[in-house]
């Protein structure tokens, strides 16, 4: 497919060929017709992104705040490949267009291949002529609709959303701060709920474009003209019942210009992103009423919703997205929102770019803004050759295909792949497809493509790596053990009891190399410890602290997708103590907190007890609400007269006849990318796979234990046998 990236590095916009998208249950495949660029949100992204790293900080000042805090869990080293793998990367651009629908998947409602539909969702409906996009995101078209108008559909839907929360009646007076795109269509809106409309802009065309489209009664250009007394004469002198603010400035002028002018209990509504430090005086004497709103309507930044396809119950939540984008849709259709006449440019994908710049420099004026495609058919591609397909290979070479390259990966897997002299990057493959051919030509592999299918069918591909989320680590290892390839996958191995025995039984008939992700054993703090504790030692007392820190319960990695975060990353703490006893987990016991904190997530603070077949025994204590100030980890191992004490993995500190200590880098990462590739040269693993089994198991035992209250027996044998 052909997809508009932006890098953040220098706010450039290329156009990209790049694998399709692929699709899952839940989705729909659309052939882009027409996509409206966002002048606001996409121009901001490239006028930042144009900027000296100074100049973004100061334009990000969060996130520049959150490189210094990396820096300390990170390391400076590890930060400063992160933050450039984020700026040079490319990113899609769009969240609103038109399309055809070619293929469905399972659970998309009445959707049906042929529609004419309006899609919504950045990282979704992007600029490209091809897109996968959520069914709950996609509306299809009344009859009459110009899919060049239905482009807007998104973009519309923000403006009635914030029309929505002023909740206008017949007969107000509306103003509307800011007559770019989304202030225009809002003012329409307000016009069909039967309000007189003022709006005004700083922008002398967009006020123009305004009354001769008759988006608006009236009009000024703000700092020319004397605008607040053009608003008191068109109010009648009685101020607006309702001001928008559709504008988008870090300064506060908007909403304090707005306190100025709206009457006493009006409503004032943000729906740009504008500074918001409400001044007291002029609110609080006129009681005026303030809400922000978000984005297109319920369901906004709920993946449930987006992703999950789980619809509000109609009856209690009325206005979701895709209810807002019917509406939009329906007003397209009986001729009261209107978006043609707001349109100034209109262009092919291949020339997006130049627009791109028009905004950037306002080199020119602009409001509505259209992308076409093309309309004649194209063949499906699941494979882009990319610059590096054309260079020759050593036959001694191992091919590496990557699947899921996301920013752990490209921090902490890439980096050292890149290093190892005895491979070559073969396949890539990401879920949007854009990334996967960027990151591919950054780094030097020879094909993108669309799934791990591809990856596996690949004849140069002879071992994948796996940092996908959780959910899908099972299917990637079993496809892998199919193929007769092997596989090193980030942990966990899977999620369920029933997928490890799949797995089990998989690799008993294999000899492909299946290592998990378990890279605290290989980093050189632990093996130091465990050279010092000695191999012939007698039963050993364990004990691991982690300063785990708090995930909310709506994060990925706390749900159905991530399992939650006692397999996805306590089974690091179980497999190190494997490490050190060099015997099988034998009982789990595991108790967490209790609390009426809705907040905590009580599951993230726990401790757990482990017997193991030698008579060695662990605890892990895993806590997520402490101190930030607090390091990560420190590990404490004791038998045969000597400790061994890891803090944090940069100190190791080594109690014997004496004290010793000694400083180490680093939690393993790249000494384990190292153990892999050396396993797949000599076909002997790195980490045996009972031991990756059994460690996996400890940790569904985790589970259990905490679910029944008692200690849970780990049976290894009846997944071997």
């Amino acid at each position: 497919m052909k997809i508009l990236g932006q890098k953040l590095s220098d706010g450039s916009v290329t156009v990209f060929d790049a694998p399709d998208p692929a699709i899952a249950a839940g989705f729909i495949r659309v052939k882009t017709l027409f996509s409206a660029i966002s002048a606001g949100t996409e121009g901001s992204k490239v006028i930042t992104g144009k900027k000296s790293l100074i100049g973004k900080a100061k334009a990000k000042p969060a996130q520049a705040v959150q490189a210094v805090q990396m820096v300390k869990s990170l390391g400076l080293k590890n930060t400063i490949i992160k933050v450039k793998s984020k700026l040079e990367g490319a990113q899609p651009l769009g969240y609103s267009l038109c399309g055809e629908i070619i293929e469905i998947s399972e659970n998309t409602g009445n959707l049906k291949v042929g529609d004419i539909v309006a899609c919504a969702g950045g990282g979704y409906a992007n600029h490209a002529d091809e897109a996968v996009i959520p069914a709950n995101l996609a509306v299809k078209l009344p009859k009459g609709v110009d899919p060049r108008n239905a482009a807007y559909t998104t973009i519309a839907s923000i403006a009635l959303q914030g029309v929505r929360l002023a909740d206008p009646t017949i007969g107000e007076t509306a103003v509307v701060l800011g007559l770019g795109i989304i202030g225009q269509l809002a003012a329409q809106i307000l016009k069909a709920n039967g309000c007189r409309v003022f709006g005004t802009d700083l922008d002398e065309s967009q006020v123009q474009l305004a009354l001769e489209c008759e988006s608006v009664d009236a009009a000024s250009v703000s700092g020319k003209d004397s605008t607040a007394a053009l608003i008191s004469d068109f109010t009648r002198g009685r101020g607006a019942d309702i001001t928008i603010i559709c504008a988008g400035t870090a300064s506060n002028q908007p909403v304090e210009f707005a306190g100025d002018i709206t009457r006493k209990k009006g409503r004032v509504i943000v729906v740009g992103a504008v500074g918001m430090d409400i001044p007291r005086e002029s609110y609080f004497k006129k009681e005026l009423s303030f809400a922000v709103s978000c984005s297109y309507g319920p369901g906004r930044y709920d993946p449930t919703y987006e992703e999950g396809g789980i619809d509000y119950p109609y009856p209690y939540v009325r206005w979701t997205e895709g209810r807002n984008m019917e509406a939009v849709l329906d007003l397209m259709a009986n001729g009261s929102l209107d978006p043609s006449i707001l349109t100034t440019h209109s262009v092919p994908l291949q020339d997006s770019p130049v627009v791109y710049e028009i905004i950037a420099t306002k080199s020119e004026p602009f409001c509505g803004l259209l992308i076409e495609y093309p309309v004649k058919e194209r063949k499906p591609t699941n494979t882009v050759n990319l610059p590096q397909s054309s260079k020759k290979l050593s036959k001694d070479l191992i091919g590496i295909g990557m699947l899921g390259p996301g920013s752990f990966a490209q921090t902490f897997l890439l980096p050292p792949l890149k290093n190892e002299s005895r491979t070559f990057f073969s396949t890539i493959c990401t879920r949007s497809g854009l990334t996967a051919s960027d990151i591919g030509i950054q780094k030097g592999f020879r094909k993108a493509v669309n799934s791990i299918d591809e990856m596996l069918e690949d004849p140069e591909t002879d071992a994948i790596v796996v940092a996908t989320r959780h959910n899908t680590h099972a299917e990637a290892v079993l496809k892998t053990l199919k193929a007769g390839k092997s596989i090193f996958v980030e942990k966990p191995l899977c999620l369920t009891r029933e997928e490890l025995k799949e797995i089990a039984t998989a690799h008993k008939n294999s000899d492909s190399i299946v290592q998990v992700g378990f890279n605290r054993r290989f980093s050189k703090a632990a093996t130091a410890a465990k050279d010092f504790i000695g191999k012939n030692h007698p039963p050993l007392s364990m004990f691991y602290r982690i300063n785990a820190g708090h995930i909310p319960k709506e994060h990925w990695t706390q749900t159905e997708e991530g399992g939650g975060r006692i397999i996805g990353e306590v089974c690091h703490f179980i497999d190190l103590f494997q490490y050190f006893a060099d015997s099988d987990p034998a009982r789990v016991h595991a108790f967490c907190v209790s609390s009426d904190d809705s907040s905590i997530v009580l599951q993230d603070n726990i401790v757990i007890i482990i017997a193991y077949e030698d008579g060695s025994i662990g605890s892990i204590g895993y806590f997520a609400e402490g101190s930030k100030a607090l390091p990560k980890e420190r590990c404490e191992i004791t038998g045969g007269g000597r400790t061994a004490v890891i803090d944090n993995f940069n100190r190791l500190e080594l109690y014997g006849t004496s004290k010793k200590t000694a400083k180490f880098k680093g939690k393993g990462h790249a000494e384990e990318i190292v153990e892999f590739i050396t396993a797949l040269k000599t076909g002997k693993p790195a980490i045996s796979m009972r031991s990756q089994l059994a460690t996996t198991l400890a940790s569904f035992a985790v589970l259990e234990s905490l679910e029944t209250g008692k200690a849970v027996d780990i049976d290894i044998g009846h997944l071997l046998n």
